[in-house]
């Protein structure tokens, strides 16, 4: 018999020697940097949020105020802002923004730093205001507001004195920013006129102030610090559109930046992604002589932005009775409808996909199939990271029915895991071997709506012919998209 202290011994050494049989996955490759902000990830997701231009100018069919307005012609007796928020969720937007303050200098809130607001209109008699309205309406939605609060002031007599006005700014800011609960985007512009006063904003100052007031804040404006702007009001980016730029190259209100801004730059040291804004009608303030844009323009636009790596900011103006027209709801709807059409079936979902290669082999958690799983962010196909791989591509095949007839479709969506950066320098698709597509970036979403029409093929591959780092590839769809008709037809390609 075995004495009891070696027993006890073997018992502990056996223990400590156990082999574990669970297997260790790959580690993620590493980030490229710069990368985004968790608050920066979260407003791209959104795709597409909405502008509510609204303001004395309402009143006067103008859209730059003069700042001598009267405030008793701001009387919009039918307001009703959850009227506003209700057309912005069926439109799927999850972000208003307001223009608490446009160039003319009438504020929307009873500001307690001039006279020149809602408390000395009609509206309400005096005691209305519209930020309260706006963010209670928003919040009971269930979704995020901003505000916009014009940096040219034509009305303040402080406008042209550096200090003063910067101070009177920034106490207007603090108003907005402390009373009226979580603002998600703050929106700041260069706009001014021609012969505008000499002014320097401290726009420094602002940035530290709004930040410090509300730390998860996107701030906009031609320069960041989160977001910027896209360099025009067309809705349209660039066909090549980094996230990343170098900040220090840029100034607010500069005309020569434009298509800088408008491109991005490859070696950016800082993550600032594109926002674009276009009004639903010619003008940012409703006019009664203006129509809401078609579908099909909408559509453009659209593929445009979002589809170029942007996010879409739809400017829907309310009327002077404070409501947004019906025929600008009614455009919405079929505009929201239009992209559910389009986008809510994917094509690639039926088929075999395979890759030139992946991370850490098969089972490694990197592998295609990942492209097809519902997080278009954090899972990802990653190729193995080899200096001899000349390229690197990854194709779907259709089996069954579509193996037979073909996959058709005319629009195909690619996303990186811009989580990790983005990466993609150049890249191009071919069905059944032929090329039907090409481009340069991609970033969180591209979408190539062929200019040849619908495509009839068995087998899609996505080559991607350069990029910074081995290129990760989070989401892949093919779409359907029965509102683009070019004059070319569809083609079937064996």
């Amino acid at each position: 018999m075995w004495p009891l202290w070696i027993l006890t011994t073997l018992c502990l050494l056996s223990n400590n020697f156990v082999v574990s049989t669970r297997e260790l996955l790959p580690t993620p490759p590493l980030p490229l940097l710069p990368l985004p902000s968790f608050s920066q990830l979260k407003w791209q997701q959104r795709e597409i949020i909405m502008f509510f231009h609204f303001g004395v100018n309402t009143f006067t069919d103008s859209e730059w105020g003069t700042g001598h307005e009267n405030p008793a012609i701001f009387d919009p007796v039918g307001l009703d802002a959850n009227q506003w928020v209700r057309t912005a969720v069926d439109a799927g937007v999850s972000l208003v923004i307001l223009t608490a303050k446009h160039h003319d200098g009438f504020c929307l809130w009873p500001s307690k730093y001039t006279r020149h607001s809602v408390s000395t209109s009609p509206w309400k008699n005096g005691t209305g205001d519209v930020v309260q309205e706006f963010v209670t309406a928003a919040k009971a939605a269930g979704i995020d507001a901003g505000l916009y609060l014009s940096p040219w002031d034509r009305h303040d007599r402080r406008y042209g004195r550096d200090l003063p006005y910067n101070e009177y700014y920034l106490a207007q800011l603090q108003e907005l920013l402390k009373n009226y609960g979580s603002i998600r985007e703050i929106w700041f512009d260069g706009a001014k006129g021609s012969n505008a006063p000499n002014m320097s904003y401290y726009f420094t100052d602002w940035f530290a102030m709004v930040k410090a007031l509300q730390a998860s804040i996107n701030i906009f404006s031609d320069a960041g610090p989160d977001v910027r702007w896209v360099g025009g009001e067309t809705g349209s980016a660039g066909s090549t559109c980094w996230s990343t730029i170098n900040r220090t190259s840029l100034s607010i209100g500069s005309a020569t930046i434009v298509d800088y801004l408008n491109t991005g730059d490859p070696k950016g040291t800082d993550w600032l992604p594109p926002e674009c804004d276009v009004s639903i009608r010619a003008g940012w303030f409703w006019h009664k002589s203006q129509s809401p844009k078609k579908l099909s323009e909408l559509l453009e636009i659209y593929y445009s932005s979002v589809g170029r790596n942007c996010l879409l900011l739809l400017n829907v103006p309310p009327n002077s009775t404070g409501l947004i027209s019906e025929t600008d709801v009614h455009r919405l709807r079929e505009f929201r409808s239009a992209i559910d059409t389009i986008f809510s079936t994917n094509l690639a979902e039926k088929c075999f996909i395979k890759a030139s290669s992946q991370r850490g082999g098969k089972g490694g958690g990197f592998g295609p199939e990942n492209v097809l799983d519902g997080d278009h962010l954090w899972t990802y196909w990653a190729p193995r990271d080899d200096e001899n791989l000349e390229e690197h591509w990854i194709e779907i095949r259709g089996f069954g029915t579509e193996a037979g007839e073909g996959l058709k479709f005319n629009v195909i969506r690619i996303q990186e895991a811009i989580g990790l950066g983005q990466r993609i320098k150049r890249h191009e698709i071919y069905v059944n071997g032929k090329c039907v597509a090409k481009g340069t970036t991609v970033g969180y979403k591209r979408l190539h709506r062929l200019e040849g029409g619908m495509v009839q093929g068995q087998v899609v591959r996505i080559r991607v012919r350069e990029s910074k780092g081995v290129p990760l590839i989070s989401s892949i769809g093919l779409h359907f998209d029965p509102f683009w008709h070019p004059k070319l037809k569809g083609q079937q390609l064996t």
